[in-house]
């Protein structure tokens, strides 16, 4: 597999606390101690991945794997041998129990180093230590001894090789360390109860459904109680069978006949009883603005304000050169670019749990941003993300809140591409951040680290092109002159790809932030043209040329920061154009079955199936964005399948899953608390916050990519790979472009959380044309010559010819190929039986115009006047 956005958790702090263990103690290592137990606590202590982690250096050393040793490159002229070191934490200890310590070493100049088993932060007591001399023949050494102290898995123990007090630099390579002992295995999966349910809420007339693990092969009775403890429903769970995701024997508790609106249910099965959840048609509404103010609290360069987010969540502007920070205003390449300029960058969003700011993955979540509101715009409900509805400063501007945030992002954008006159001019900086990994907890305005720039790359300049091209046009309504910027910006950013586009981000720059390197950039330059396209009518050839041209990119693992031609496709739904779309909408709706069909076999269903079954870094990012998948499926179809799926997902994230936690900070009876995040960081400093309502954790990775999680998860099956630790980075991060995906979401689920109502009533459709010889102006007449009120209507009709809707008015138009969809605006949502409603369009054309043979509205046909 490989790790497209690893970050390594560094801890400074942590690694110098043990220079307060006496030097001068004696050694605990003994030849003849009492024989260990098998349990092996070093991780990683072969290097056979060819990665260190979790192994850090301290002050005075670096090191790294070659040739499958892990060699340290140790700075001379240090007084203790404490001054210079490296090791590993979360070394579980035992009082009382026997450990043998075995590794071999080496070095290029004879010295002595020390091993040493101890306590990493204060007051960082004792248990061995032994000193050996190391030569440049490689020596194996062991040894045993007894420890005084206890220490959990992922605790404060922490074992480290002493290498200071020489005056002259060395090196010393270390390999086959290994630490077995104790008598407690590694502790393993956290316990969850076996009944898991959507913890936040269930929404009338659609599927209702939970998770049972028991033993039993035959169906148990199930017992719905109200939120005062009466039974209001009963029925029989269904045997499920073995479910390889979580490993378990699963039934499945189906309720979906049980519709009364009310808070506090439970379901209850012989003992077990659920956590409580609601049932309620806006049970989740409120997620859609949680989820967006995740980007507020992520923002760079500002304060963040207590009237906005609360006194708990408020902090000080960080990196806007006010000490200890070096600031963003003015910010260098890395030394070894020379690129001989500085650029002033303040602002956007920091990505996750670090102080890094990332081209490649802000361009998504500024995408995902616009296109709910763009979506919402031409699909659903635009005024709910309108001006007004978000807690920031930008509220009642005019501007729809979701621009504003995003704005907030896309003006960093434009920050990182390189200015004219210099070489590689439009091209853009792949990402920003500190010199030297920071660590936790840090507060962005306490960072001293100072921060540089890593080189232009391809990738991170056409999601430059991508994201300011949207951003023109969603922008033009509101202010200009920023819509003229963006596109400028655009252009040039996508000319400088197309001159330089094989520009590759350094996989091996990741030092103080996350690589973020993509080796394929096909996908960026089509998503790219894509957007140019629909902005201007331009760049047509550019997009029909692509190899993912039709819906290529969608599939079933789903789209992601470094899989962006989905992004593309979305958009030419969205934005008609004179292009036909039917391939995108035939693969949209062909994986969105392929989902459907996974989910069914599936005992916790969620939207994610990789060819091996493992689940990977940002799983949980991925469920979103195949929700995303779902959601377009039915806002294309109408098919009321895919809207249960993309609730289904919701369900998934929100707690019907096998640790029985809701992924979402804030949401549900058990949430996640303890995201990986350098100030969200309750965990390790009471006086700091846990996670805000609203962000979403990374979910299940059975790659088990950290320590904590090697220590405390080996051998989980795949949807169990997780646990709430703000050390466990590869399971508990959370990042802009998952919880983009996750307001995404959020924002369609409180759309469609009330189902279309048919109303049992005739239509009636007028339509009259005016020609030219290359388009039309047409008007229409829609009429309700029923009894029962509409209180949304959606008119459907299809060309004979090659006609295309440019532009309409009193409804939101789409047209796919042939077929037009104009659905209602806010102010005329509800017609009165006997009532009308008008709407028309502007539409290109050759040849004659035929009118439209038949019309349907809300599904029914309709006569014709």
């Amino acid at each position: 597999m490989v790790i497209k956005n690893w970050r390594r958790a560094l801890l400074p702090a942590v690694v110098i606390a043990v220079v307060a263990v006496a030097p001068g103690a004696p050694s605990a290592f003994s030849e003849t101690a009492a024989p260990a137990a098998e349990y092996e606590r070093i991780v990683n202590g072969a290097f056979s991945s060819g990665a260190a982690d979790p192994w850090w250096t301290g002050a005075n050393t670096s090191g790294a794997v070659t040739g499958g040793e892990y060699c340290v490159d140790v700075t001379g002229g240090t007084a203790n041998g404490y001054d210079a070191l490296s090791g590993q934490n979360g070394v579980p200890y035992e009082a009382g129990q026997s450990y043998t310590l075995t590794f071999d070493a080496r070095s290029t100049v004879a010295q002595p180093i020390s091993a040493v088993a101890g306590e990493a932060v204060e007051p960082y007591r004792q248990i061995a230590r032994t000193d050996v001399t190391v030569t440049p023949t490689s020596q194996t050494f062991t040894f045993t001894f007894e420890s005084t102290l206890d220490f959990p898995a992922a605790g404060n123990g922490q074992f480290a090789f002493w290498f200071g007090g020489q005056s002259f630099d060395n090196t010393v390579c270390v390999d086959n360390v290994s630490l077995v002992g104790g008598v407690l295995p590694p502790p393993g999966l956290e316990p969850a109860a076996p009944l898991r349910v959507n913890q936040v809420g269930y929404v009338p007339g659609l599927p209702k459904q939970a998770s049972l693990a028991t033993d039993a092969t035959t169906p148990l009775a199930w017992t719905l109680r109200n939120g005062a403890g009466a039974s209001v429903a009963t029925g029989q769970t269904t045997p499920k069978g073995h479910d390889a995701a979580s490993d378990e024997n699963l039934h499945v508790i189906d309720f979906s006949a049980y519709d009364q609106q009310g808070s506090g249910y439970t379901l209850k099965v012989g003992d077990e009883v659920s956590h409580p959840f609601d049932i309620s048609a806006t049970a989740m509404t409120g997620l859609r603005y949680d989820s967006l103010a995740f980007f507020y609290h992520q923002r760079s360069g500002t304060p963040i304000e207590a009237r906005y987010v609360g006194d708990e969540y408020a902090r000080p502007a960080g990196h806007v050169n006010v000490a200890p920070n070096q600031g963003d205003d003015d910010v260098p390449c890395r030394a070894d670019l020379n690129c001989g300029y500085t650029l002033d960058v303040r602002g956007g969003w920091y990505d996750a749990g670090d102080h890094g700011k990332y081209v490649v993955n802000g361009g998504i979540s500024a995408w995902q941003l616009q296109n709910s509101f763009e979506r919402a715009a031409v699909l659903g409900d635009e005024a709910a993300l309108g001006d007004g509805t978000l807690a920031i400063p930008e509220q009642s501007n005019g501007v729809p809140d979701v621009l504003d945030e995003a704005r907030w992002e896309v003006e960093f954008l434009l920050s990182m591409q390189v200015p004219d006159g210099q070489p590689l001019a439009g091209m853009a900086h792949h990402k920003i951040h500190d010199a030297q990994w920071t660590g936790l907890p840090t507060l962005p305005h306490e960072d001293a680290q100072p921060r540089r720039l890593s080189a232009p790359s391809t990738a991170a300049t056409l999601n430059l092109a991508a994201v300011a091209a949207q951003a023109s046009r969603l922008w033009a309504p509101y202010d200009a002159e920023f819509s003229a910027a963006t596109l400028a910006a655009a252009e040039k950013a996508y000319a400088a790809a197309k001159a330089n586009p094989d520009r590759l981000a350094d996989p091996n720059d990741g030092t103080g932030g996350g690589a973020y390197s993509d080796p394929t950039v096909t996908d960026e330059f089509y998503w790219a043209a894509a957007e140019l396209f629909a902005t201007t009518g331009r760049y047509r050839a550019d997009v029909t040329g692509s190899p993912l041209f039709g819906g290529e990119s969608i599939g079933v693992r789903g789209f992601d920061w470094a899989a962006t031609g989905a992004l593309g496709d979305i958009t030419l739904l969205l934005v008609p154009r004179d292009l036909s779309t039917d391939t995108i909408r035939a693969a949209i709706v062909s994986t969105a079955d392929t989902h459907l069909a996974n989910m069914a076999a599936m005992g916790h269903p969620a939207p994610y199936r990789t060819a091996d079954g493992g689940y990977e870094w940002g799983s949980n990012g991925l469920v979103a964005n195949n929700g995303v998948v779902l959601g377009l499926a039915y806002d294309l179809t109408g098919t009321p399948k895919y809207r249960n799926g993309a609730f289904a997902a919701m369900d998934y994230l929100l707690g019907r899953n096998p640790v029985d936690h809701s992924y979402v900070a804030g949401w549900g009876d058990q949430p996640v608390r303890n995201v990986h995040h350098r100030h969200w960081a309750n965990q390790l400093d009471p006086s700091l916050p846990t996670a805000p309502p609203g962000a979403l954790s990374g979910g299940p990775n059975s790659a088990l990519q950290d320590p904590v999680a090697q220590r405390l998860l080996p051998g989980c099956a795949p949807q169990r790979c997780w646990v709430d630790h703000i050390e466990a980075y590869s399971l508990n991060e959370v990042t802009v472009n998952w919880n983009s995906a996750l307001a995404w979401l959020s924002n369609w689920t409180a759309e469609r959380a009330v189902p279309p109502v048919t109303p049992p009533s005739g239509c009636k459709v007028g339509y009259s044309a005016s020609t030219w010889q290359t388009g039309l102006t047409a008007q229409l007449t829609i009429t309700n010559t029923g009894t029962t009120a509409w209180d949304e209507w959606r008119l459907e009709f299809t060309f004979s010819g090659d006609e295309r809707v440019q532009q309409g008015w009193s409804a939101t138009w789409t047209q796919t190929d042939r077929s037009v969809l104009a659905r209602n605006l806010q102010w005329n949502t509800r017609v009165a039986p006997g009532g009308s409603v008008t709407a028309g369009f502007n539409a290109t054309k050759t040849g004659t115009h035929t009118p439209p043979a038949a019309f349907k509205v809300n599904g029914q046909a309709c006569t014709t006047a």
